[in-house]
């Protein structure tokens, strides 16, 4: 029996460490009795008390007289749902439902990922973020702020309030989706992410804790509304930016040392200098960086499957931001990988922002694109002048891509004419409009597939309607980094991962590759059903625990061992029978 109080759940002894993360099941012992036992989220059933339950937990009379089966749960609340809507409201009804019965919740979201992983998360997590101040019913995770620096194990240590923490999803809000700064209200991307690897992963959710660094908005409208939130300061910066991190970084290390962290929707330099700055120091990784990069990479190599990768490839990035720098990262990894020497990897992308072709002539170039800057002379050889280097068509032209990609957040940064460009140059151009809310995409699917006759590959960041195209329905995939980061974390978790490097991202990008079957390729979907999101989580967790224990970073499992620890540390959102302690 577990007793879910206790700071480890079923702990094994000391030379069987590694094995002792289990998710709850069998008779659970619990403290808690009447209105209190309600009144917790995690362990409250509702109406699906027992009988015997409600003699013993003191619950007679606290609940109607009907026993219901949490299917019957699912259907009334898949009811009252549904009756919303509005994709907001609809969110802060799932909202209420987890604040007041996370099981209930959980399976309702896992019984209906396709329906309600875009509620839970993107696109509609960027409204409520914008709207956070205004919505918020009942706070989750923990906010750290400038005041908190002398204080974070103190902090961090309450909020757990005696739960084991293995993983932290963290924010600072300041490039949260295509939104930007949006200060205090960034909090629901860390909460969202959290409820996708329990939904999809299985991480028991007493194991995960949200937080936000409020270090500031420079959003005036922020500042100018007297209902906001957050801490009412100008974006901190510089130094005393660097003191919050570090106190939270040394707060996590003492008080959550087997936590793996997950940095999420910080701003492109900061989000590449704090990933290069902790990952030797803190078991952690970047999702915009590292997970984009795996499921682009993992898209490209099921769409090239027949071809046997990407060495015949050329990449044109719109947008040179984190996404886009660490999409160009992985693909370099998986082509080294082929073959390919760094230097023909380099000529064979190039990343455009707003000021043009990433190029080694720039004056100013950040230290993060200094690797992905190209010799432009073969741009000059070609006739371009200095000007033509700022116009994506004209370096289409030349480069000739197979592959476009664009990160840029600006609605229509694809157009007719280069998308046309592209796919002159092979029978089946892939084109990846990733920019996520839907209305920041750089183009719409339908739009691609006319303008390439049929034949383009496409997967977008936001769902994405079918697309009807000379009288056969074609489904368009979704390039999403939940098919990534759950299957991660619950290994680098299982694993008790002391770091996580480039390489386990392309492991991870390969493994979802494979799980992409033969009858989607063939008609054009380059990634699995959403419907399948714990499946490819599990499969890419071990596929996880076995390249970090041959990388000398994890835990040393034998081969037979890791399929069922991978499976003991899945939770499933079941009702399990209750003893009182």
């Amino acid at each position: 029996m577990v007793d879910l109080l206790a700071p480890s759940l079923d702990r094994v002894p000391e030379h069987e460490r590694g094995a002792e993360l289990r998710a709850p099941r069998g008779q659970l012992v619990v403290r808690q009795r009447g209105r209190q036992l309600i009144g917790h989220a995690l362990l409250n059933k509702d109406t699906a008390f027992s009988e015997a339950e409600r003699d013993a937990l003191g619950l007679r009379g606290l609940l109607p007289a009907r026993v219901t089966t949490i299917g019957e749960q699912v259907s009334l609340e898949l009811e009252h749902v549904r009756r919303k809507g509005d994709d907001l409201e609809q969110y802060i009804g799932l909202a209420a439902l987890q604040d007041r019965n996370e099981t209930l919740f959980y399976r309702l979201v896992t019984e209906n990922l396709e329906e309600f992983v875009p509620v839970v998360y993107t696109p509609t997590v960027g409204r409520a973020c914008q709207q956070f101040s205004h919505i918020l019913r009942r706070p989750r995770g923990v906010w750290l702020t400038p005041d908190d620096v002398g204080r974070m194990d103190r902090v961090l240590r309450e909020a757990a309030d005696g739960r084991e923490v293995r993983l932290i999803v963290v924010t600072d809000n300041e490039r949260i989706l295509g939104l930007g700064d949006q200060g205090a209200g960034g909090m629901p991307i860390p909460i969202g992410k959290l409820a996708l690897y329990t939904a999809a992963a299985g991480l028991y959710p007493a194991w995960t804790l949200p937080v936000s660094l409020d270090v500031g908005t420079d959003r005036t409208e922020l500042l100018e509304d007297p209902l906001y939130l957050g801490y009412r300061s100008p974006r901190l910066r510089g130094e005393d930016y660097d003191e919050v991190l570090e106190a939270f970084v040394e707060g996590v290390k003492g008080v959550f040392p087997e936590a793996v962290l997950q940095w999420e929707d910080f701003k492109q330099h900061n989000a590449l200098r704090i990933l290069d700055r902790y990952r030797h120091r803190l078991t952690s990784f970047n999702d915009d960086i590292q997970g984009t990069g795996a499921v682009v990479l993992g898209g490209l190599l099921a769409a090239r499957r027949a071809e046997g990768g990407l060495k015949g490839d050329r990449f044109l990035f719109i947008g040179a931001g984190a996404a886009g720098i660490g999409i160009a990262r992985t693909i370099t990894r998986q082509l080294l990988s082929e073959g390919v020497t760094l230097d023909e990897a380099r000529a064979s992308m190039a990343l455009l922002n707003r000021q043009g072709l990433v190029h080694s002539g720039r004056i100013g170039l950040a230290s993060d694109q200094l690797p992905h800057a190209v010799d432009p002379a073969p741009y000059y050889d070609a006739g371009l002048t200095a000007d033509d280097l700022a116009d994506t068509l004209a370096i289409a032209r030349v480069l000739k891509p197979t592959v476009l990609i664009g990160t840029t957040g600006c609605q229509s940064a694809f157009s007719e004419a280069l998308i046309r460009e592209v796919a002159t140059n092979h029978e089946r151009p892939i084109i990846l409009p990733l920019s996520n809310p839907d209305d920041r995409a750089e183009a719409r699917a339908e739009d691609v597939i006319e303008w390439t006759d049929g034949r383009a590959i496409v997967a977008t960041g936001s769902p994405s309607r079918d697309v009807e195209w000379a009288g056969q329905r074609r489904t368009i995939g979704q390039a999403n980094n939940v098919f990534i980061f759950p299957g991660v974390g619950l290994g680098a978790v299982v694993a008790e991962a002391r770091e996580l490097t480039d390489d386990a991202f392309v492991v991870a990008a390969r493994t979802l590759a494979g799980l992409v079957s033969d009858e989607r390729l063939a008609a054009g979907t380059i990634y699995p059903p959403i419907s399948q999101l714990r499946f490819v989580a599990r499969t890419i967790a071990e596929a996880l625990v076995k390249h970090l224990r041959d990388a000398g970073y994890g835990r040393q499992f034998r081969d037979e061992q890791i399929a069922d620890a991978v499976d003991r540390a899945m939770w499933r959102p079941e009702y399990l029978p209750y003893q009182p302690g």
